[in-house]
């Protein structure tokens, strides 16, 4: 009996996740013309929107920027040739602090388009990352760092 089971492995690691933000904030721009929105100013809009915005890429710089100090890769493609973990400056709120940046952009963008609804596609990016970007990651980290991220992981939590 063939199986109906989606091909996840096919799916890891090969959306790059600035991609995959693009792509939900075009959804979310679409669901958004066609429900309901809240009543705010567009400056309201525009700088509560802002705010989330400008947080997180200067959360996701940090994160760039801390890989680049630690002469690492920053393709969220190969995390098997990771030449170093680090785990200090930023990295020591969020293990992945440049997709928790893509992910306040898109609460920014959400905001902007006052749609209540348009909010879940905060919720598909994280349980897409979850699943097809950063539990690959892990493992590729884990199998090159060994009990050190193992340690690492133990003290600093995915998100926040």
């Amino acid at each position: 009996m063939p199986s109906l089971e989606l091909k996840a492995p096919s799916l890891e690691l090969k959306v790059p996740p600035v991609a995959v933000m693009l792509l939900v904030a075009l959804m979310m721009w679409l669901v958004s013309l066609i429900t309901p929105v809240i009543a705010l100013t567009f400056f309201v809009r525009l700088f509560i929107g802002a705010m989330f915005a400008v947080a997180g890429i200067a959360v996701a710089l940090a994160g760039v920027i801390s890989f680049m100090q630690a002469h690492t890769t920053v393709n969220p493609t190969t995390p098997n040739s990771a030449s170093n973990l680090v785990d200090s400056g930023i990295y020591r709120f969020t293990r992945n602090p440049m997709y928790l940046g893509l992910l306040s952009m898109l609460l920014g963008w959400a905001v902007f388009l006052a749609s209540p609804l348009a909010l879940t596609g905060t919720v598909v990016f994280i349980l897409y990352m979850n699943r097809f970007q950063i539990k690959p990651e892990e493992k590729a980290l884990l199998n090159v760092f060994g009990e050190a991220f193992l340690q690492y992981q133990a003290k600093v939590r995915r998100w926040l």
